[in-house]
């Protein structure tokens, strides 16, 4: 199963669930990889710590390879390392990223990730993706690869406004690249439960019929420190009220899929 985690919005949290979900998966014994296709390196500091790596490997290194011609090209799996964590593996990104963007768009290497990931899904049971804040060359390589999207939103109007234009896009690249794609839901986050307005949106989104999940994401200054600690929420504090909560949406995601 690969899983794209996308928004067009910056701040709504891609990057946190999309690296505690996949430590969720892993925690349960599943063997998983998160691939960063973000310039910023968030999900890679996150799961390493804050060093920026070698440009050569990791997702920096795989699509540079896509740009040679060479009868030795690596396979996919040279540009995996592994991380702190048991059963958690990952692709990192590199600031080398938004270099190699145009040039990537040029020669049209929209597919190369798709087929990275389908041969690398014979190794890992999970394979979670997350993206730059943008519709851009990685983010529809992502949308082309996986096979769910799930979507973070974080309860304000700006959110909401920005939510049916990414459906569409999302939408756009099903019928055109990928038709497998499926918006498997909205995962709401940072969510505060006494507050009237974030009840509101959420109840709305609900009564449009769009496929809000049902596990909500609280809000906690806890994630602060465990990103400082570069320690996913289950491996810092797993009795936490938002660890519980990030394997208790792992669980829901598993047993729909």
């Amino acid at each position: 199963m690969k899983r794209v985690v996308f928004n067009q919005k910056g701040g709504v949290g891609k990057s946190t669930i999309a690296v505690n979900l996949a430590a969720a998966a892993a925690k349960t014994g599943r063997r998983v990889l998160v691939v960063d296709l973000d310039p910023q390196g968030n999900a890679s500091g996150y799961l390493l710590g804050a060093s920026d790596g070698d440009a050569t490997s990791g997702v920096a290194g795989f699509f540079a390879d896509q740009l040679t011609i060479s009868l030795y090209q690596k396979a996919p799996r040279d540009f995996v390392v592994a991380t702190p964590f048991e059963n958690l593996f990952l692709m990192p990104s590199h600031a080398e990223l938004d270099e190699l963007m145009g040039k990537l768009e040029a020669r049209y290497k929209m597919f190369k990730l798709k087929e990275a990931l389908d041969a690398l899904a014979a190794e890992f049971d999970e394979i979670w993706i997350d993206t730059p804040p943008s519709l851009n060359f990685y983010t529809r390589s992502a949308l082309i690869a996986a096979d769910r999207c799930l979507i973070p939103f974080d309860c304000d109007s700006f959110s909401r406004q920005a939510l049916y234009k990414l459906l569409d896009n999302a939408g756009e690249i099903r019928a055109d690249h990928n038709p497998r794609l499926a918006i498997e839901g909205i995962v709401v986050n940072q969510f505060q439960p006494r507050a009237s307005l974030p009840a509101q949106l959420v109840a709305e989104l609900e009564d449009e019929g769009l496929p809000v999940l049902p596990v909500r994401l609280s809000s906690s200054v806890k994630i602060r420190e465990s990103h400082q600690l570069a320690r996913p929420m289950v491996f810092l504090d797993a009795r936490h009220k938002l660890a519980e909560e990030y394997a208790a949406l792992y669980q829901h995601l598993h047993g729909a899929a």
